[in-house]
C-alpha cells in the first residue's frame, strides 16, 4: 500500500507557501535512499514543510498558528480525521513503517515556539531549539533505515549544524519578514553588535565576529558529524549522509567568506558535484 494518496476533502488548516525539496541545501529523499523508502522520507518532508509553512506565515495571528499547528498534531496521532492532509500521509506512512510519530511530534514543538517566540538568549537556546526543528528529521531518517541508535549522535551534530547555517543564511529575511532573530543576544552584546545591525545593506564588523563565533561552533558540530556516514549500515545512505556532510562543510566554508546581508549565501553545482564525489569514499 503507499502512502501517496488523494487530498483529503473538507477544509484544510496547511497552506503550503510553494517551497519544495528543491529550494534545501541538502538532498531530502534523493535518489540516493533506497526507492521502497524515499516515500516515506518525502512525507516526513511534506508534513515538515507545512507545519513549517504555518509557523512562518507573515499573515497569521500566534494563537492561529498554534491552533493550525495543534490541528496537524491531531490528525497526525488520530485524533482527527481531517484538516491537515500531510499529517493523513505521515500518518499513513508511520503506520505502513511501523515507525514512531515522535520526530514529527517534536518538530512541532520547534515550529510552536516560532510561532511565539522571535529572539534567542544564547547558544544553549538556539541549540535547544534545534533539537526540536532539524534532529529529529535525522533521526526519522536513521529509524526509517533501521539504523542503530548510536547513530543519532552524529546525526544530531550534523542537523544541528545545518539548522544554524540556514538561519545565518536567512538572517536578513527572517528579521524583516518575521521580526524574527536567531542571533543569540549574549553573542551580540560580546562583540558590540545589535540586532538592528541586521537591518543593514552590508555586514558591520562586530556582526561579523558574531557571525565567525556561530561559525566555529558550526565547525565543531561539522567534525562531530563526520563519522556519521561510517556508522550507517544501509550502503545508499551511506553515500547520502555522505554528500550532506560534505556540503554542510562547504556552506560553512562559503558563509565565512561571503556576506549573507549582501546576499544570500548559497551552494552552487559545483559544491554539490565536489560533495558527491567525495562521499564516494564511503561505499566499501
Amino acid at each position: 500500500m503507499s502512502v501517496v494518496s488523494e487530498p483529503m476533502a473538507g477544509p484544510s488548516v496547511e497552506a503550503w507557501s510553494g517551497k519544495d525539496r528543491a529550494d534545501e541545501n541538502f538532498p531530502v529523499g534523493s535518489a540516493l535512499i533506497r526507492r521502497d523508502l524515499r516515500e516515506h522520507v518525502h512525507a516526513f518532508y511534506a508534513f515538515a514543510r507545512n507545519a513549517d509553512d504555518i509557523a512562518d506565515s507573515p499573515v497569521l495571528a500566534p494563537e492561529d498558528k498554534l491552533a493550525r499547528l495543534d490541528r496537524m498534531e491531531d490528525v497526525l496521532l488520530g485524533r482527527a480525521d481531517t484538516g491537515a492532509p500531510s499529517a493523513a500521509r505521515l500518518q499513513a506512512s508511520l503506520a505502513e513503517t511501523a515507525t514512531s510519530p515522535v520526530h514529527a511530534t517534536e518538530l512541532l514543538i520547534a515550529f510552536r515556539r516560532d510561532a511565539v517566540k522571535r529572539r534567542y538568549a544564547s547558544w544553549d537556546e538556539l541549540y535547544d531549539y534545534c533539537r526540536y526543528s532539524a534532529m529529529p528529521v535525522g533521526r526519522h531518517v536513521l529509524d526509517l533505515h533501521g539504523e542503530d541508535r548510536a547513530t543519532w549522535a552524529p546525526s544530531d551534530a550534523l542537523c544541528a549544524a545545518l539548522q544554524v547555517l540556514n538561519h545565518l543564511q536567512d538572517v536578513a529575511k527572517d528579521l524583516a519578514a518575521l521580526d524574527r532573530c536567531y542571533l543569540p543576544q549574549d553573542l551580540l552584546d560580546r562583540h558590540g553588535a545589535s540586532i538592528e545591525d541586521v537591518h543593514g545593506s552590508a555586514e558591520t564588523p562586530a556582526l561579523r565576529a558574531v557571525f565567525t563565533t556561530l561559525l566555529e561552533r558550526t565547525g565543531r558540530l561539522n567534525a562531530a558529524a563526520a563519522d556519521l556516514p561510517r556508522q550507517v549500515r544501509d550502503r545508499r545512505l551511506r553515500l547520502e549522509t555522505g554528500v550532506i556532510v560534505g556540503l554542510a562543510r562547504r556552506l560553512t566554508r562559503r558563509l565565512n567568506r561571503e556576506d549573507p546581508l549582501a546576499g544570500r549565501v548559497k551552494l552552487h553545482r559545483t559544491d554539490v558535484a565536489g560533495a558527491l564525489l567525495a562521499a564516494l569514499r564511503f561505499l566499501p
